[in-house]
């Protein structure tokens, strides 16, 4: 390009560091999302292959200790032991249960209806005031969408009354008189646009943020329990988990004869 045709286009520049931004940030995004898939895949596996494991540990642990405060009868040892036990077999709690069927202060009418086959109460009717009921005339009458003469005012105008018979079926009279002034000082006019350059310093920007929370992303996953596991062995992860399961194995033999050890005492 002659310097007379880049200095007609000055946003040229800005529009191949755009270019090249853009496609750098498309590498980037296929590499967080590969690992992302790795790291989800390895957890998959991980926790298939090795969760029956840890289960029995956690199963081992609790009943070693509650064999203990059985024969210490330490306070201290029973909480170790109930510690223990509340981790093998965590309790939900009650909203996770009844789904907000459910508060501190018991079921909802609704849900107490339901279960014990009595009709659900019906909501209570909305009677508008005498106000309301005005303005709901005066506002359909202005704004309907018949009265349009161009496709794009019509749709304004069915959007605008969509709003107004909300409102007026809830009765809320305020909310009415508040439309009746939006309806009053007219459409909002258009805001003039942004320039080339705007555009493309904006794009820029942006391009900038969506690779600092792909950066973050990265970070979080790679820092994760599963992330590290994988960063120590990138290119054979199958043995990785063969190598843990071993470990776990050995202590899992070893939780056993402790617990073989304990009851064979009493």
């Amino acid at each position: 390009m002659t310097p007379e045709a880049e200095q007609s286009r000055p946003e040229e520049r800005l529009e191949r560091a755009v270019r090249a931004a853009e496609q750098a940030l498309i590498e980037y995004e296929i590499a967080v999302e590969t690992f992302r898939i790795e790291v989800e895949n390895f957890s998959r596996l991980h926790h298939q292959r090795l969760g029956p494991m840890y289960a029995r540990l956690e199963e081992l642990d609790a009943r070693i200790a509650e064999v203990r405060a059985e024969r210490s009868g330490d306070p201290e040892d029973r909480r170790k032991a109930e510690e223990l036990r509340a981790r093998v077999m965590p309790m939900p709690d009650v909203e996770e249960l009844f789904h907000g069927w459910m508060d501190g202060d018991g079921l909802f009418p609704e849900a107490a209806a339901m279960l014990t086959d009595q009709p659900v109460r019906p909501p209570q009717r909305v009677r508008p005031s005498d106000e309301a009921r005005r303005l709901y005339r005066e506002l359909a009458r202005k704004a309907h969408p018949d009265l349009a003469q161009e496709e794009g005012e019509r749709k304004r105008r069915e959007e605008f009354i969509t709003r107004v018979n909300a409102a007026y079926a809830r009765g809320e009279e305020a909310l009415l008189r508040e439309l009746a002034e939006e309806w009053a000082a007219g459409p909002v006019p258009k805001e003039k646009g942004p320039s080339a350059s705007e555009e493309l310093y904006a794009r820029l920007e942006w391009l900038a943020e969506r690779k600092e929370l792909l950066t973050e992303v990265a970070r979080t996953l790679e820092e994760g329990a599963i992330g590290s596991m994988l960063r120590l062995a990138p290119d054979d992860p199958d043995r990785l988990l063969e190598e843990i399961a071993e470990q776990l194995l050995v202590e899992v033999q070893g939780r056993e004869a402790e617990l073989s050890e304990l009851l064979g005492q009493g």
